[in-house]
């Protein structure tokens, strides 16, 4: 399992698949799978019964799961997206680096 470079609130660009070239914040990150949550990317419908918690039932629209490799994190202040590298400081603080400017990229709130 590999130390994944997205995080909870980064704004990612979907680089494959029917959703390619659609930006929106990561949801979710399951580290162990190697998947992420993307806002509107992936859109699908589960049909539910009426239950204690939802008494109409219905159809239910959420967003499914895609892998990381199909996301690349987008720059802060511009539409590119960019590969991330890591650089450890001589303090021992690590930082993500942008690729493509090499511009530090902060971490999301």
């Amino acid at each position: 399992m590999a130390k994944l470079k997205i995080m909870k609130g980064d704004q990612v660009k979907v680089i494959r698949g029917n959703y390619r070239d659609m930006v929106g914040a990561v949801l979710e990150v399951f580290p162990d799978k190697d998947r992420v949550r993307v806002e509107g990317v992936n859109m699908r419908k589960r049909h539910t019964r009426p239950s204690q918690q939802n008494q109409d039932g219905g159809i239910i629209s959420f967003e499914a799961p895609i892998h990381i490799s199909n996301v690349m994190l987008v720059e802060p202040g511009s539409e590119d997206a960019s590969r991330v590298r890591i650089r450890v400081e001589e303090d021992g603080t690590k930082e993500r680096i942008s690729v493509k400017s090499g511009n530090p990229i902060a971490k999301p709130q």
